[in-house]
């Protein structure tokens, strides 16, 4: 079997051309072995036909097996030079032949270098698309951010909108004035009402004394 690759000429085929050639020399030795038992089976029908014959079934075998070798021996010789024709002129690209698909390679040559200098400048725009890509997340989930304390504030304005109606109703011309008025007021009551949980402590305390 040849040792080259033959990796342009897989390419082209699907598939190597050395296991095409072990599939043909695997076919033709398996028929040679059938063929070496059916002519073995004759041979025996053809001895059991005389009468008196003194050759046993044990002596054919072994003149079968050596038959065997001798054929196989020149199969052997005769198949590694077919393998050489089909090797070089059948399964062979030419040296000088571009395969369709790889003809781009002639348009746009490039050294391992250049080669080299692509790859970088692939990964590098690579990285930059996952960049730009997890800096629209970013802004998209912030847009959506804003979207909602947007509509917080609408409902907030709404509400400012119902009290200062609600405050024109009463007679009340000055909502800023109102909103102060009850902000003053409703610090009063937090004060008191901090002033009487303090006492009710202290005489729970004084009751706790006694």
């Amino acid at each position: 079997m040849s040792v080259d690759p033959m990796a342009y000429e897989a390419q082209f085929f699907g598939f190597t051309p050395q296991t095409c050639m072990l599939r043909l020399y695997i076919a033709f030795q398996d028929y040679l072995f059938e063929m070496m038992l059916v002519v073995e089976g004759v041979i025996l029908k053809k001895l059991d036909a005389i009468p008196g014959c003194q050759i046993s079934p044990s002596q054919i075998r072994k003149c079968t097996e050596k038959f065997l070798l001798f054929m196989k021996d020149h199969f052997d010789k005769l198949f590694g030079r077919m393998e050489e024709v089909l090797l070089q002129l059948v399964l062979n690209i030419p040296r000088n032949v571009l395969l369709p698909e790889d003809r781009v390679h002639e348009q746009y040559p490039y050294g391992k270098e250049e080669f080299r200098a692509l790859q970088e400048e692939l990964q590098q725009l690579q990285q930059q698309c996952r960049a730009e890509a997890a800096a629209g997340e970013a802004l998209r989930a912030e847009l959506e951010e804003q979207k909602a304390v947007t509509a917080e504030l609408e409902k907030i304005l709404q509400c400012f909108d119902g009290l200062e109606n609600i405050c024109r109703e009463h007679g009340i011309g000055n909502f800023r004035e109102s909103l102060a008025f009850l902000t003053h007021n409703s610090k009063k009551l937090q004060d008191a009402l901090k002033d009487v949980k303090e006492k009710s402590k202290n005489m729970e305390q004084h009751e706790q004394l006694l």
